[in-house]
């Protein structure tokens, strides 16, 4: 069964469906949600037979490390584009990522805000570039703003505030700042250019105003970037950690999702990063799929404190940051420069 619910909908349809004993976890981490929720366990995803690949001689990445960086961001408050919170947040990663990268830029851009007020807000996507001499590259990718409004809570008073955004938003950055600092420490074959996106959760996802809009703008400017793929990292930061196949991704960008998925296989992480098509996202790899980079989404939607103020630093384990920031790195290192595409 395939259900497709907006952000408010969602509320209401949940509340309908209690009072039938249903359960429904309404949405994508981006927006307008829709989930496959079979009566049967979730389609088995037909991931080719392939042999082991040689172990990556690469650094280790820490989860402490990663968990820092989440509770660093947590610690200048919700990050809504536009916020003094996101100006202080955009300096940090700055900062951060001047450690680490070859080369740091900025994509600076503006949306008239029509959902909240009628004022222009100013985003930036910011941008770390690795081993920028590489023939070939590949985009990683998180957004690292937060929603300026808890949609998701019950209570009317809460819905009008904004969230922490531990896991929504903070948990894929921090994965990748320490990725950053192991590409730094040890140099990959590949380029990778890593983008942390601004404006994904800003807007009104019923109509889809106002959001993944770094995505878009990097969609639209990132040709001159040569990239052959890319990797999203969203809501992965949660205890009870796990990611599933995503249909959109298993639709854009099917070798991608067979290698990632494979390797988390080789590293025993099967239990957590599990071989199966279950849920159907709106995120910020939509806009670059369709403009022609083939990116999958690595994200848990099951996470019960989504759009709440609840998504805080307690719900969060350096373990799961571990483990997606293990696989991520593991793809990366696998990577051989000039041997054309996956």
């Amino acid at each position: 069964m395939m259900w497709s619910i907006g952000r408010r909908g969602a509320l209401a349809a949940s509340a309908l469906l209690a009072a039938a004993s249903i359960l429904l976890l309404a949405g994508c981490q981006s927006g307008a949600v829709r989930e496959e929720r079979a009566n049967a366990a979730p389609m088995q995803a037909q991931s080719p037979a392939a042999p082991a690949e040689p172990r990556a001689r690469r650094p280790e990445f820490d989860g402490a490390k990663a968990f820092e960086m989440l509770k660093r961001q947590c610690e200048f408050g919700p990050r809504p584009s536009g916020s003094e919170a996101a100006r202080k947040t955009r300096a940090f990663l700055l900062a951060e990522l001047s450690r680490y990268a070859d080369q740091v830029e900025t994509q600076e851009f503006t949306y008239r805000d029509r959902v909240y007020s009628n004022r222009e807000i100013s985003l930036s996507n910011i941008i770390g570039i690795f081993n920028p001499e590489a023939k070939r590259r590949v985009l990683l990718c998180a957004h690292w703003d937060t929603r300026p409004v808890a949609d998701m809570e019950i209570d009317a008073d809460k819905r009008r505030r904004p969230i922490l955004g531990a896991n929504d938003g903070a948990s894929g950055v921090a994965v990748l700042l320490e990725l950053a600092r192991l590409f730094k420490q040890q140099k990959p074959q590949i380029g990778v250019v890593m983008v942390f996106l601004d404006g994904e959760d800003y807007g009104d996802w019923d109509r889809m105003e106002g959001v993944l809009l770094g995505a878009k703008h990097f969609a639209r400017n990132m040709k001159k970037y040569r990239l052959e793929y890319g990797i999203l990292l969203d809501m992965i930061g949660d205890k009870n950690l796990q990611v599933y196949r995503e249909v959109n991704s298993e639709r854009y960008a099917p070798r991608v999702n067979d290698r990632v998925f494979r390797i988390a296989r080789e590293l025993g992480f099967e239990k957590n990063v599990i071989d199966q098509l279950k849920t159907e996202v709106i995120d910020d790899h939509i806009p670059i799929n369709e403009a022609g980079l083939p990116t999958i989404d690595l994200i848990d939607f099951d996470y019960a404190y989504w759009h709440t103020l609840e998504d805080t630093v307690d719900k969060c384990s350096p373990q799961s940051l571990a483990i997606i920031g293990s696989l991520v790195a593991e793809t990366v290192y696998r990577e051989k420069d000039g041997t054309g595409g996956r």
